[in-house]
């Protein structure tokens, strides 16, 4: 079979490409891992995806869907070659409704694109993850995408009210709707919400907006050690407060942000904590005032705030920078989204630091300590060289048993995807294994959609 002629045959081949750039760009995402597919399906409505799942379910061809590439985990590389299935033309804000406080989009729109457009009609999208500029709302789907502001608002599943999917075989299921809530039948949107596209592809989403809060107030705040920084989250819950977003970064961060974001303020101290507050503009300010006395009385070393848009963006370019700043390094860094328990931030931390001390390698820990959700990055020199490759796969071994013992999880937005393939029957039972492989081969019983990953 010559899968690109009959692929244009079929669909035509305006969408179907072959052509070794095209291929590359649709290899692999931000993790290190690539594979080639053997043709690239750049569909632009939901009748040629679902055309090209038929065919493919009955060739069985594997199907890799892809949305912008932004992902950290070679969720969307395909592995098994056969079809990139790229869907970064679908890309249309159909409506924004807001009466009924929502969105319907197709699998392309970007996610800050997407925000920015709702903001004029003064309603507000969440979730954003760090990648919000770049990553697509198919994506973020498909990883059950985070951010920040999660601590707050929720994930991207809390924003899902309707879907439509095509399965494996070009069946088009519409799932949900754009009631708020909807209680009839099982959840089978939050089934494939997180699902790493391989139980069917989203051709278009639902989305609840919500009123776009008046005002915003950022404070950024610096300590001592990272126990005082983890001490002050504590306090910040125990007065009663819920930040939009609560950040914390350590000493080995904040030391490469210094040195690689020149021109920008970086505080003094070891640990650092960005809080964001939203509401009206008394409540607000009035929560900046408390809040930072209450930030001076955890022993917070140096305060800055900031209120409105503008200002606020200028404290996190800092926060954003971190993940540049820890490239800029030189170093390979190696960034694990564990989670665990609230309650066990500060060992984790200190459990990083200590890992690092063993095998040599600094680590690096920022993230949302509103919900214990840290970036551990271990960062390694050469990591090619056999024994320092030996000595990192071990290093990760000891932190993932950590987080597991903990109570935690081995990946709290990323997704499994390769990077984690391996960890994956440790992190869960062998019961909800066979429950996952049970569901997969229910809606996929070909085994075409997304092969080589976690199931």
């Amino acid at each position: 079979m010559n899968l690109y002629l009959e692929l244009a045959s079929l669909l035509g081949s305006e969408i179907i490409f072959r052509d070794q750039i095209t291929r590359e760009a649709n290899s692999q995402d931000k993790w290190f891992a690539s594979h080639l597919p053997d043709v690239v399906v750049v569909p632009t409505c939901t009748e040629q995806v679902s055309r090209l799942l038929r065919f493919a379910n009955q060739q069985q061809v594997p199907v890799t869907a892809r949305g912008a590439g932004y992902g950290y985990v070679g969720g969307c590389v395909p592995v098994k070659g056969g079809i990139a299935l790229a869907l970064t033309r679908m890309n249309r804000i159909k409506e924004i409704h807001s009466a009924d406080g929502v969105a319907v989009v197709e699998p392309g729109v970007i996610t800050g694109d997407l925000q920015r457009e709702v903001s004029k009609c003064r309603l507000f999208y969440p979730p954003d993850p760090a990648s919000l500029k770049n990553s697509s709302i198919g994506g973020n789907i498909a990883t059950n995408a985070g951010g920040p502001r999660c601590l707050k608002y929720g994930v991207t599943r809390h924003y899902v009210l309707g879907l439509e999917v095509v399965l494996a075989d070009g069946t088009i299921v519409r799932l949900g709707g754009r009631t708020h809530k909807n209680k009839t039948g099982f959840d089978l949107l939050g089934l494939f919400v997180g699902s790493e596209g391989m139980l069917g592809v989203v051709t278009e989403a639902t989305l609840r907006l919500l009123p776009l809060p008046p005002a915003r107030a950022s404070i950024s705040s610096s300590f001592s050690s990272i126990e005082d920084a983890a001490a002050a989250v504590r306090k910040i819950f125990s007065e009663g407060y819920l930040p939009s977003a609560l950040e914390i970064a350590d000493r080995f961060t904040l030391d490469a942000a210094r040195r690689h974001l020149s021109g920008r303020i970086v505080p003094s101290g070891e640990a650092h904590l960005l809080i964001d507050l939203d509401g009206h503009e008394a409540p607000v300010r009035l929560s900046v005032e408390t809040l930072s006395a209450v930030l001076k009385s955890a022993g917070a070393l140096i305060l800055e705030t900031a209120f409105g848009e503008e200002a606020c963006e200028k404290l996190w370019d800092l926060r954003r920078g971190f993940s540049e700043s820890l490239k800029a390094t030189g170093l390979k860094k190696l960034n694990e989204d564990v989670a665990v328990p609230r309650g066990k931030l500060v060992g984790l931390m200190q459990f990083a630091g200590s890992l690092g001390e063993r095998y040599g390698f600094p680590v690096a820990c920022f993230g949302h300590a509103g919900d214990g959700n840290i970036h551990v990055n271990v960062m390694v020199a050469e990591p090619d060289k056999k024994e320092v490759g030996e000595k990192m796969e071990q290093a990760l071994d000891e932190l993932f048993r950590y987080v597991i013992a903990s109570g935690g999880a081995i990946t709290g937005e990323h997704g499994i995807g390769l990077a984690k393939k391996r960890w994956w029957p440790r992190a869960v039972s062998p019961e909800s294994i066979a429950l996952h492989q049970n569901i997969k081969r229910a809606l996929d019983p070909a085994g075409i959609l997304n092969p080589g990953k976690f199931l």
